[in-house]
C-alpha cells in the first residue's frame, strides 16, 4: 500500500497545501479571509487553518474573478454574493421583507406615541 495519500482523498488541507494547490501566497489566502465572508476556513486548537474542498472552490472562484475577469476585491465580493442558490435568495428576500415590515410597524408606533403625548 502506498504511503502517499491522494490529495483529493483528504477532508482538510493546511494553508501551505492550499497555497501550493492554488498558486497563491499564504498571505493572500489570509487576506482574502478578511475580505470575503464566504471564505471561512476552520482553525485547529493550535490556531492552524484547515481548509475544506468547499473553501478551495471558493478560493479558485475568487482567483478567477481577480485574474481572468480583472475584478477588484469589492467587485469579486459582489459577484460571489450574487451567486447564491434560489433557496438562499428566497431567504434573503424574506429577511429583507421582514425588516421592512418591522420598520413600518416601528414608524407607526412612533407616530401613535407622538399623537398620544
Amino acid at each position: 500500500m502506498s504511503q502517499n495519500k491522494n490529495v483529493s482523498d483528504k477532508l482538510y488541507y493546511s494553508i501551505s497545501e492550499v497555497s501550493r494547490m492554488t498558486g497563491l501566497e499564504q498571505y493572500v489566502l489570509r487576506y482574502w479571509e478578511k475580505e470575503f465572508p464566504t471564505l471561512k476556513p476552520k482553525k485547529s486548537r493550535g490556531g492552524n487553518r484547515t481548509y475544506t474542498q468547499k473553501d478551495i472552490d471558493i478560493i479558485n472562484r475568487i482567483k478567477h474573478l481577480r485574474t481572468k475577469e480583472k475584478l477588484t476585491i469589492a467587485g469579486a465580493r459582489n459577484r460571489l454574493t450574487m451567486r447564491r442558490s434560489g433557496e438562499q435568495k428566497k431567504s434573503m428576500y424574506q429577511t429583507a421583507r421582514a425588516k421592512t415590515i418591522i420598520g413600518q410597524i416601528r414608524q407607526d408606533i412612533e407616530d401613535i406615541l407622538k399623537e398620544i403625548s
